[in-house]
């Protein structure tokens, strides 16, 4: 088809200062972008800063990254509490708490601060991009850029676009995730996107198998490492993620599909309610030393 209109993208904002943010805001400034990030404290603010840069000193240790482009990218990027600073700002990521109440906050925020015409994106895993657009006068601009965690080692980001996402706001998030070095993938606004849609009832049923006795955690991510080539078996990515975050999902999905299969692990509910919340929290479905 004919090309797609893509806005000319030449610094990005990143609003948040978690683990996406920081990976989000590394991507940026390593592949060439001045890089606003912008945090709800000045403390929180340097604490991201300085992730970033040892994720970079990570890099150049391994032989990754060339020592000048760590300076490169540092010298790209910019950090603080103040909004106001992702006035000139083309394209702006949020990656704060997964709360729709507080994206929404965020993106009534961005409207009044961002120039006309810059794109908004938002980079739940789980949430309608539709409510983050809504809570805006120009919804148009407002897309899903859903980066996957650790966002400077994988490739993909899906590009969520609403029912009133514009064809250039979609062009430009296509364009910025193509000179980031990533692969994008389309998918409409709805609950789990494509990859969440897929992973979490085969997630939750990895869990009701482990709550059943009828194989240990050990052995339910041994064979599907082992025998179907995942990087890491099912109950081991659920730690990583975060017990509590996939519980969020796994709600999500089930409330949107009403589908029975869909309903959330018994044993996974119980971990969550006593606080074992995977590997951040040193236990969940594994120990973690």
């Amino acid at each position: 088809g004919e090309p797609v209109p893509a806005r000319a993208v030449r610094r990005i904002g990143v609003v948040g200062s978690g683990t996406m943010a920081v990976g989000i805001a590394e991507v940026c400034a390593r592949s060439g972008y001045p890089t606003v990030l912008v945090a709800r404290s000045e403390m929180r603010a340097k604490e991201a800063t300085a992730a970033v840069e040892r994720s970079l000193e990570r890099g150049v240790r391994r032989g990754k990254l060339a020592p000048e482009l760590l300076t490169e990218a540092m010298g790209r990027l910019t950090a603080g509490s103040e909004l106001q600073a992702l006035g000139a700002c083309d394209l702006v990521v949020e990656a704060v708490a997964e709360d729709i109440d507080v994206k929404r906050a965020v993106f009534a925020d961005l409207d009044r601060v961002c120039a006309p015409g810059a794109v908004l994106a938002t980079s739940t895993s789980s949430l309608p991009v539709i409510e983050c657009a809504m809570a805006t006068r120009r919804p148009e601009d407002v897309i899903g850029m859903h980066f996957f965690n650790p966002a400077p080692v994988m490739r993909l980001v899906e590009v969520v676009h609403t029912v009133l996402t514009s064809k250039e706001a979609l062009g430009t998030a296509h364009a910025v995730a193509a000179a980031l070095g990533k692969r994008a993938v389309d998918c409409p606004d709805r609950a789990g996107f494509i990859v969440n849609a897929l992973l979490f009832p085969y997630l939750n049923s990895a869990v009701t198998m482990l709550e059943e006795g009828w194989a240990t955690a050990d052995d339910i991510d041994t064979v599907m490492a082992a025998g179907q080539g995942y990087p890491m078996g099912p109950l081991r990515l659920l730690d990583v993620i975060g017990l509590d975050v996939s519980l969020a999902i796994q709600r999500t999905l089930h409330a949107t599909f009403r589908d029975p299969a869909l309903t959330p692990a018994r044993h996974l509910r119980r971990l969550v309610g006593a606080g074992h919340l995977g590997r951040k929290g040193g236990r969940g479905l594994h120990l973690h030393g």
